[in-house]
């Protein structure tokens, strides 16, 4: 319950949906390796696009297995890898100090932090009408954030703009983990299509789509000058400022 105060000054108290976000702790191996503020639904699909995104896998196939457990402070979600994952792991953990939801806070050298990134090889075939038409769609599959307002969407979506996939989440990278995760874990390619982000275009953001060889990358707000610098370096193209009367390629 919380009270709502109109612009006539009188107040009255209405029901309203509260975004949840919780302490997700990421283990891989028996290592812990992350503590994430998340919306704590869809957690094998963030698990498996974290795993990705951070480089400890190639491929979904490379996760065993993955278990949430839930805990009286958070949800501790256990990720067991293949072998061949173990020295990658070990090396990504001895790099890693502190943790914050950015992924990048507490690495020690800025290399490490700004590792080169594969180039894009896939190529989306989406007009300027498919971006448009995806952004007048996205409202309608977007059931968390239409309750409650406060949350983020990462989308897939085919290359005459019809939105195939929605993943939300309180943190828009945490959404787009979700998203990649869950495609990887079906198997689904971006068939000339594009991923549609409700956020503004960070850096790291521009990274989980080059890794996961994402054609084209279209958010709502503006991009940030590393977020534009990594995309050229990853041949991957941005729209950014995505509106339902323009739309900006910088």
């Amino acid at each position: 319950m919380v009270e709502r105060t109109p612009c006539d000054g009188r107040s009255a108290q209405v029901r309203k949906v509260v975004a949840v976000e919780r302490p997700i702790a990421i283990e891989f191996n028996g290592l812990g390796y992350a503590v994430m503020m998340a919306t704590p639904d869809d957690l094998v699909d963030f698990a498996t696009g974290f795993a990705l995104s951070e480089r400890l896998v190639e491929r979904a196939t490379d996760i065993i297995d993955i278990d949430v457990h839930e805990a009286p402070s958070g949800t501790i979600v256990r990720v067991t890898l293949i072998e061949d994952c173990g020295p990658r792991l070990l090396d990504r953990v001895r790099h890693r100090v502190s943790e914050s939801s950015c992924g990048l806070c507490g690495i020690e050298n800025l290399e490490a932090a700004l590792r080169p990134l594969p180039s894009v090889t896939a190529r989306s075939d989406a007009t300027n009408a498919a971006v448009f038409r995806s952004l007048d769609a996205l409202r309608e599959h977007q059931p968390l954030n239409n309750r409650t307002g406060a949350v983020q969407a990462a989308a897939a979506c085919s290359a005459d703009g019809e939105i195939r996939l929605v993943r939300e989440d309180v943190g828009r990278h945490n959404a787009f983990d979700k998203l990649i995760g869950a495609m990887a874990r079906a198997s689904a390619q971006w068939d000339g299509g594009f991923a549609l982000l409700s956020s503004r275009c960070s850096f790291e953001l521009v990274e989980k789509a080059a890794l996961a060889n994402c054609p084209m990358l279209v958010t709502i707000s503006a991009a940030t000058s590393l977020a534009i610098e990594r995309a050229a370096s990853a041949r991957l193209k941005l729209i950014v400022l995505a509106r339902p009367d323009a739309l900006l390629m910088p």
